[in-house]
């Protein structure tokens, strides 16, 4: 059965590493028989949340603006795949913004269930992902259907285009042929 794969892009750079293993990601899922959509942040209008929890009673956003449509795309997808580059061992301000945004997803009866984090980071270490795998788990724990199906992590890729050739290439294209 085909699921709706959605990914959140949130690299900065258009073309950049992260956006590169997201779509190796994208062309597995999609060629695993999914209707995949890409969401690329860069591209969006939203601001940071109020914390008013005015979402919580609505099951929407006071604020109107791009993040608004992102969380209802994300309350719909059967699987949610996080792009991002590393930026202080974690994840990037775009998608942290969007996480925060998302707050009207929880206590929803939201479709997500499988969440797939692709990274990129300079640094070649596998400590150099801990706290971007962190701070996606943490966003995963508040949604008791969800679970972090997979991370694949590219280190060692710092200007655009690094990632070429890298072996997280082939990892994402095999996370993504692998949804069922």
């Amino acid at each position: 059965m085909s699921k709706n794969v959605l990914i959140i892009s949130s690299s900065p750079r258009k073309g950049g590493n992260s956006e590169v293993l997201a779509g190796a990601f994208a062309k597995g899922a999609e060629e695993a028989g999914n209707q995949v959509e890409t969401i690329y942040l860069r591209e969006k209008q939203y601001g940071f949340c109020k914390g008013c929890l005015a979402c919580q009673k609505t099951g929407r956003c006071v604020i109107q603006d791009d993040a608004v449509e992102v969380a209802e795309k994300m309350h719909h997808a059967d699987v949610l795949a996080f792009a991002t580059p590393v930026y202080y061992y974690s994840v990037s301000g775009q998608l942290k913004t969007m996480f925060d945004r998302a707050n009207c997803l929880f206590g929803s009866n939201y479709a997500f269930t499988d969440i797939y984090l692709l990274a990129t980071a300079a640094e070649n270490n596998e400590e150099a992902v801990e706290g971007t795998v962190k701070a996606v788990q943490g966003w995963v724990d508040c949604f008791e259907r969800a679970q972090m199906k997979s991370v694949v992590f590219a280190g060692g890729v710092t200007a655009k285009g690094d990632i070429e050739g890298h072996s997280a290439l082939e990892k994402a294209y095999q996370a993504g042929k692998g949804i069922q």
